[in-house]
């Protein structure tokens, strides 16, 4: 079992200022609120850089599937992206740990990957500033009600921007990652 993290975190959730939509069951590995496992975090932090086996309920409707993740306490002015897939098929109803290599060998077809923060398509694991205190990373699913027609040089935020309209379900699960002051 994973340890919970006993501090005060920031009790925003960076999905609540979007407009509502049906609920969507997500899981992994770890609980809602857990440790991120060292299988996730960064290998610049100690971890295996992998990206999580994530699970997700179907949604009637759905044409399409993205999952990101999010970390919104990075020290930024936007928070992180550490990895967008999207126009995963309405029948793609998971995704294997380390589905997030940067190519679409473990993805199926017709899947679509965005850049992450660093320009990459790989997952970052997560790497938070030492003594920054803890980040929280959200790995969100969204059910779309179409296949994104998007050009494959977009960024996170711009994937993000680009489906807004087409968001019918929405779930996530957060985990939460600290590198303590040196």
């Amino acid at each position: 079992m994973t340890a919970r993290y006993d501090v005060t975190l920031p009790t925003n959730n960076p999905y609540e200022q979007l407009p509502e939509v049906a609920a969507l069951q997500v899981s992994a590995e770890f609980a809602d609120g857990d440790t991120l496992p060292m299988a996730h975090v960064g290998a610049s932090h100690g971890g295996a850089e992998r990206s999580p086996a994530l699970r997700w309920e179907a949604v009637p409707g759905a044409k399409s599937y993205t999952v990101t993740c999010y970390d919104p306490d990075a020290p930024t002015m936007s928070g992180f992206w550490h990895w967008v897939v999207y126009n995963l098929p309405a029948d793609c109803l998971e995704l294997p740990e380390n589905a997030g290599g940067g190519d679409l060998a473990d993805l199926p077809e017709g899947t679509s990957l965005g850049f992450n923060e660093a320009l990459g398509r790989e997952y970052i694991g997560a790497a938070p500033p030492a003594g920054h205190g803890p980040h929280r990373y959200f790995f969100t699913v969204q059910a779309l009600d179409s296949r994104l027609d998007l050009p494959d040089d977009l960024t996170a935020a711009r994937v993000h921007f680009m489906l807004r309209e087409h968001v019918i379900a929405r779930g996530h699960v957060m985990a939460v990652f600290e590198q303590p002051a040196e």
